[in-house]
């Protein structure tokens, strides 16, 4: 084997280089990042806000009818009861929406707290749904109290009992857990910019203020819970009106699109 063909086999079997995007492909691919997130934003902008709406007024209609004295002898013949309650659950699918569509927005600046928001959501979304499904036990609870009569009231009385304090007791740990999780989304929003700086700061005292008022609530300090959210529940809101409105800033998601497509710069 001469010179020659040593040297052209020697250079095959050097692995090429696994290519790069040049600048002018990579701005492409920014550029449909841009308009993809844009469109994500407003969703994510609506899923925060129709949470409000679908499990607040859910849970204000739900838990007024069973907050009734009489309230055993009527939610099993209660539509409204039963609507307002499926309204809750709905809340939970939503909860766990945000959650999908923000993974692929917060991974490019760091994977673990995407994973780590996209989790908690989840979390929320489950024990949510966990606590809606114990109020509606209430349905079977006050079928069997309207047919046993009063001789075993006492009974059926301390199930209902045990199905609202199960929704209670749900709504205040899957809160604690969302801001809990929710103080590192805010730390990687400070980070990363994707909304202003000062948005991100609400969002970090107002779940630090939430997951304490829950946790107090939980350990059986009444109110704490309810007081606690409104840092937090305004937060959101606001949150909620500005991906809607003005959606994530353009040079966090370039930055970190042009990261992920692998973007050499001139």
């Amino acid at each position: 084997m001469d010179e020659t063909t040593r040297t052209a086999v020697s250079v095959a079997e050097v692995p090429a280089e696994a290519p790069r995007l040049r600048y002018d492909d990579g701005r492409e691919a920014v550029q449909k990042e841009l308009s993809s997130t844009r469109r994500t934003a407003r969703v994510v902008g609506m899923l925060v806000l129709g949470g409000y709406l679908t499990y607040g007024v859910g849970s204000a209609i739900a838990t007024g009818i069973a907050a009734a004295p009489d309230y055993l002898s009527s939610v099993s013949a209660s539509t409204l009861f039963t609507a307002s309650a499926v309204w809750m659950l709905l809340n939970s699918a939503l909860v766990i929406g945000i959650g999908v569509l923000m993974l692929p927005i917060l991974r490019p600046h760091n994977k673990n707290i995407a994973l780590g928001y996209f989790a908690t959501r989840v979390f929320e979304g489950i024990i949510l749904a966990v606590g809606v499904i114990s109020l509606l036990s209430l349905v079977i609870v006050s079928r069997g109290y309207t047919e046993a009569g009063a001789a075993d009231a006492s009974y059926f009385e301390t199930l209902g009992a045990l199905a609202i304090n199960g929704n209670f007791m749900a709504y205040n740990v899957a809160m604690a857990g969302l801001g809990l999780g929710s103080l590192f989304f805010c730390y990687l929003l400070f980070r990363s910019k994707l909304v202003p700086r000062f948005l991100a700061v609400w969002g970090l005292v107002g779940y630090a203020i939430f997951a304490t008022g829950c946790v107090l609530e939980i350990l059986g300090f009444a109110g704490t819970g309810l007081v606690a959210t409104i840092p937090g529940g305004l937060f959101e809101i606001f949150f909620g009106i500005w991906l809607i409105a003005k959606g994530f800033n353009p040079s966090a998601i370039t930055i970190g699109a042009a990261n992920t497509a692998g973007v050499v710069t001139p």
